[in-house]
């Protein structure tokens, strides 16, 4: 077999590209052919040898429109190298990749990974959706990332009877305990919630400031990320009186990712909307032992992933005492913390490796290579 991952961008910046670069990885290393065809986020097109197994062919980009890399090099590159691929994995929401896969004339096998629906671009999906239409006819099997938003996403209705479900999987975040040990010395007696995401409005960071004022003295609440609306939220911070509990620490380098995961009592992810699908850092916090805290989205599989009263507990959105309630019940008791504790380590060990992850997608590989009746993934 020879897999080509196609869609969004290099370098990893979000989740879907982090999922397409491990697999590429993960695939390779078992000596499966797998390259990755992307736009790059700067410079001239350009292909990079990963290892004996795979490429990533870089394909240069005119500009960035509606969150959409505009890069017709993507569409030439596939047509001159698609009947190379057994399967074509094109990951969505990706216009420009749809748009190569649609210009390609590629006659082989695809998977569509539906990572989300588009929710923000609704200008956009107006354009989009007869191309949008075409991809989830074409498309040989669909792939999610949970099985909730399968069932639930408006758009695969018509297409429910070619998905399956397949769960993100990463290496273990590996905390250095001399580092975390001297973040926590920065917060003297108190438990550490830590929080990371890019400061947007659907990530619901306003809810978890809020959240701070119902939190007892022994709380501080850390946020990692950058984004428009960190001065909006400073400002929120300091009219709700909270500076004392709540710290926005802009961008964190992501060597130092691993002390903050350590460090931390409890994850939060505080996201609202259903654009948050998944949620890759509340697995990145399951790996190191620690509980989540999350909002049950509607549609949304964040819920899902951080499973109630094993991994954590998940309470309505847009809730601040409900989210600081929460926090507490799992961290201020040390037997149901020790619990949540290890329920979310066994959570992510028995589903959300990358080891388990690259054993489904082979698989899933395998069988539509074969044209047999695919299994659905658990």
């Amino acid at each position: 077999m020879k897999i080509l991952q196609l869609g969004k961008f290099h370098p990893v910046r979000g989740g879907v590209e982090k999922v397409m670069y491990d697999l590429m990885t993960g695939l390779s290393e078992r000596g499966v052919d797998c390259d990755m065809l992307c736009a790059l986020s700067q410079g001239g097109s350009r292909t990079i040898a990963i290892n004996a197994h795979a490429r990533l062919i870089g394909c240069r980009t005119w500009a960035k429109v509606a969150a959409t890399m505009i890069s017709p090099a993507m569409i030439f590159s596939l047509r001159r190298r698609c009947g190379e691929y057994d399967i074509i994995h094109v990951h969505h929401p990706d216009p420009m990749a749809c748009l190569a896969l649609f210009l390609s004339g590629y006659r082989g096998k695809v998977v569509l990974h539906w990572h989300s629906d588009i929710e923000k671009q609704k200008t956009l999906l107006r354009l989009y959706r007869p191309l949008q239409e075409w991809l989830l006819g074409r498309a040989d099997l669909i792939v999610g990332t949970t099985p909730v938003y399968t069932a639930e996403s408006p758009c695969l209705v018509r297409v429910r009877h070619k998905t399956a479900c397949l769960p993100i999987g990463i290496d273990p975040v590996v905390p250095d305990p001399e580092k975390a040990d001297a973040l926590r010395r920065k917060y003297p007696g108190k438990k550490i919630i830590f929080s990371l995401g890019r400061l947007v409005a659907y990530k619901g960071y306003r809810y978890l400031i809020e959240a701070a004022r119902y939190l007892t003295d022994d709380y501080v609440v850390l946020i990692g990320g950058s984004g428009p609306l960190m001065c909006e939220l400073q400002a929120e911070i300091e009219t709700r009186g909270v500076e004392d509990r709540v710290r926005l620490l802009g961008r964190i380098p992501d060597g130092d990712l691993p002390a903050y995961y350590g460090a931390c009592d409890v994850f939060c992810l505080s996201s609202v909307q259903k654009t948050e699908a998944f949620g890759i850092v509340q697995i990145e916090a399951m790996s190191c032992g620690k509980p989540v805290v999350s909002a049950d989205i509607p549609h949304s599989g964040v819920s899902w992933v951080n499973r109630h009263g094993v991994s954590g507990l998940n309470v309505p959105p847009k809730d601040a005492r409900a989210l600081a309630e929460a926090v507490m019940a799992v961290a201020g008791d040390g037997r149901a913390y020790a619990g949540f504790a290890a329920g979310a380590e066994r959570r992510y060990r028995e589903t959300f490796t990358r080891g388990r992850m690259i054993d489904n997608v082979l698989e899933i590989y395998t069988n539509l290579w074969k044209e047999t009746k695919l299994p659905q993934v658990k």
